[in-house]
């Protein structure tokens, strides 16, 4: 018996079933699949073994870790190049972990999965840190961290990090119950809120385009991701309406609604659903 291959989705699915065991840099590679449907991911992960071992053939068993994570950042941004894509920072290749490989060009949070990936090979304990506006890497060293910018492998300071939040507190308008300590900004990122926020950028890219169609690849995603958040599910709905699928769209709107009935939005999208609804039943005789 013939079994069929799973589709993209299917894949992604069963990678991010569960928390425990969730390979974070196998998931992050399989999200270019929808653009790229004839990607080999486990081609992808060999590439990026294969550096590793480069890195770790240059590693003594009793290095100790700030120099492990000299010779890594050394390694990345010196050796291999790898850097931020200034010149095309919104194109949706810079969140495609295998097109940050070809072109050693990416946005902070690509750089991120392979230096976390790497850095990890190389036996070092690393983490990602959803940094407001600004995705970083950060590694336990003795007893304290050192706090790394993936775009240009700068480590920063606590200072310098005060400085970057001040001015995202200003560009935001925070109001002033967020005036949260620098330290609740580095926690570690767990893996699926890392792949979270890889699939935002790329919704935030295809939204600006108003490429519905691509737009929706990766609102599936989402909300596989995360399938009990309603905004998720309210967004696909959206994007099913503006695509004609309304029967999809009515469910997903009833969704939302029903956890968050008193939403600022909720008015509008409940007079929507009602048109919805409306256009599923049959006229009366």
């Amino acid at each position: 018996m013939r079994y069929a291959a799973p589709t993209p989705l299917e894949y992604f699915a069963s990678l991010v079933a569960q928390d425990a065991g969730l390979n974070l840099l196998e998931a992050a590679v399989c999200l270019a699949q929808d653009e790229h449907p004839q990607l080999d991911v486990q081609a992808v992960l060999a590439d990026v073994d294969g550096l590793a071992r480069r890195l770790r053939e240059r590693l003594a068993p009793e290095t100790p870790p700030p120099e492990r994570l000299r010779q890594l950042t050394r390694f990345f941004h010196g050796e291999l190049g790898f850097a931020g894509n200034l010149n095309n920072y919104y194109a949706a290749d810079n969140s495609f972990v295998h097109r940050v490989l070809q072109t050693r060009r990416g946005i902070p949070i690509t750089l991120a999965v392979l230096l976390l990936e790497l850095g990890e090979q190389a036996g070092l304990r690393m983490a990602g840190v959803a940094f407001p506006g600004h995705f970083l890497v950060k590694c336990r060293v003795g007893v304290g961290e050192v706090v790394l910018d993936p775009f240009t492998g700068e480590a920063l300071s606590p200072t310098r990090l005060d400085e970057r939040l001040a001015v995202y507190r200003q560009g935001s308008g925070l109001p002033d119950d967020m005036e949260l300590p620098l330290e609740f900004f580095l926690r570690a990122a767990t893996p699926r809120q890392i792949l979270a926020r890889m699939l935002r950028n790329l919704k935030e890219v295809h939204r600006a385009a108003r490429d519905w169609p691509r737009l929706l690849a990766v609102q599936q995603r989402l909300v596989v991701l995360l399938p009990g958040d309603a905004a998720e599910r309210r967004d696909r709905g959206l994007v099913l309406d503006a695509l004609g699928a309304h029967a999809a769209a009515a469910d997903d709107l009833a969704f939302y609604l029903a956890q968050c009935a008193d939403a600022a939005d909720a008015p509008a999208l409940q007079a929507r659903l009602a048109e919805l609804l409306a256009q599923r039943s049959p006229p009366l005789q």
